[in-house]
């Protein structure tokens, strides 16, 4: 692969992130848009990416902080720094990747660590929250239908 060519890796939509509240998952949609742009960046796009995930991540952060604290959320403390240390990160990469130095390849290193990241965040963090706040708003936990998701994906 020529080091200016985006990369074949790719990471895609399933409804197995689905949390069951509306709003989060639309936005959990745009996030994983954003991470398989960078994924398919080339090297030269890479920090314009890069800057577009890290403004889509201060806004749905921000969201979901702002629902933890109207609801009092119990664990919005540890959700919180966890935002918070993903974009530390992000934009210490950005930073890195400005530099005339920088190697795209830490953005793509990023990406991979991102992809690693948002399952298991969305799977505990972001579900106990969707149903907390869907308790709260709604009086009432969301059901969640995850179509084309096997049973073994739906366990993870």
């Amino acid at each position: 692969m020529n080091a200016s060519t985006s990369t074949d890796t790719a990471f895609g939509w399933t409804d197995s992130y689905l949390v069951g509240y509306p709003a989060m998952d639309d936005t959990h949609r745009e996030f994983v848009d954003h991470l398989d742009a960078l994924f398919k960046a080339t090297d030269a796009d890479m920090p314009q990416r890069l800057q577009e995930m890290i403004d889509h991540s201060e806004h749905h952060f921000s969201q979901e902080n702002r629902w933890m604290e109207e609801t009092e959320f119990p664990a919005r403390e540890c959700h919180i720094n966890e935002h918070a240390a993903v974009l530390t990160s992000m934009r210490e990469v950005l930073a890195y990747l400005n530099d005339q130095a920088g190697d795209p390849n830490e953005a793509r290193r990023l990406a991979i660590e991102l992809s690693r990241w948002f399952p298991s965040h969305t799977d505990y963090l972001d579900a106990s929250l969707a149903q907390w706040v869907s308790k709260k708003k709604m009086g009432g936990v969301p059901i969640v239908v995850r179509r084309g998701v096997s049973h073994n994906e739906e366990a993870r």
